[in-house]
């Protein structure tokens, strides 16, 4: 290889014989099978799974397969299936791999394609036997399927969640100016305002940086309707394209934020009386953690 790349992987980490022999004839830039630190540089604990939906199997694979690769798979699978069962799965048997799935470890390539090592073979990270591996073990988790025998479910991957490096400032705190309260609106609907379908409503609230909580289970914004005398019913959230979330500060090291909430009105929209939303978490000078909510002012949609 490369004197340069030799030198730069021999600093890190020099591959032993053993790890040079398993992953012969790939050249070993990185050898991230042996790099522990600050984490495992490549996956060791690889979660695969087959979901069946009547006579459609889904083989789910963390990587991306070469096609000749997924043939070979699929074509395993289902001659397990078609063979060993009691006829439960037949010629029409669909078998389809989903990859990327729950993890990711680069390429999967056939034992012809990695000794070629271009690009898709020098991908494959467990050397040129990664497929039979995969296919060994797709082939005892679809003999457990047609038998009805529970599977082991074995190391499960590490949770790396708390040792990720990250290069992205952290947040310091949020503020507001003197007299104004998380959540409160900076800009609102005018008022006794009516919007038709297709318009933008837009309103404009004091904030705080979205990255104190993801809000994952959650929604920063959110478009509500009246219902009845006193019953707000949520109807959008950011789940929808139809709204749209913005944050902004208005100088890099300024504590004080707004997030801006847009809302383009579907045509599929029923008229009546709505408001806008928005959910966010501030953090103190101290480090604690506070949520709060905002509210627009009523308006209707005609």
């Amino acid at each position: 290889g490369n004197p340069f790349w030799r030198l730069v992987r021999d600093v890190l980490k020099t591959p032993d014989k053993k790890q040079v022999d398993c992953q012969h004839p790939k050249p070993i830039l990185l050898d991230t099978g042996e790099m522990k630190q600050p984490y495992d540089w490549a996956p060791s604990v690889l979660p695969i799974q087959i979901l069946r939906i009547g006579q459609f199997v889904i083989l789910s694979v963390p990587g991306e397969f070469t096609t000749m690769s997924g043939r070979r798979l699929r074509n395993a699978v289902k001659t397990v299936l078609t063979r060993s069962g009691n006829g439960e799965f037949g010629s029409n048997t669909h078998v389809v791999i989903a990859g990327l799935t729950n993890t990711y470890s680069q390429y999967v390539a056939t034992l012809e394609e990695y000794q070629v090592q271009r690009y898709e073979g020098a991908s494959t990270l467990y050397g040129p036997h990664t497929l039979s591996a995969y296919i060994q073990e797709f082939q005892k988790l679809a003999t457990a399927l047609i038998k009805g025998q529970p599977v082991e479910a074995g190391m499960p991957p590490p949770d790396l969640l708390q040792k990720q490096i990250s290069l992205l400032a952290p947040v310091i705190m949020d503020s507001t100016p003197a007299g104004k309260n998380f959540g409160d609106v900076s800009s609102d609907v005018p008022a006794n305002s009516t919007f038709k379908r297709g318009s933008t409503v837009t309103v404009v609230f004091w904030s705080s940086c979205p990255r104190n909580d993801l809000l994952t289970e959650g929604t920063f914004a959110l478009v509500e309707m009246l219902q009845g005398k006193d019953t707000w019913t949520p109807m959008y959230d950011d789940d929808d394209f139809c709204l749209c979330f913005k944050w902004s500060r208005p100088s890099k090291l300024s504590p004080q934020s707004k997030a801006t909430i847009e809302w383009i009105i579907p045509s599929s929209s029923s008229p009546g009386v709505y408001r806008i939303r928005h959910f966010g978490a501030s953090k103190g000078l101290m480090g604690s953690i506070r949520h709060f909510t905002g509210s627009s002012s009523a308006f209707v949609v005609a």
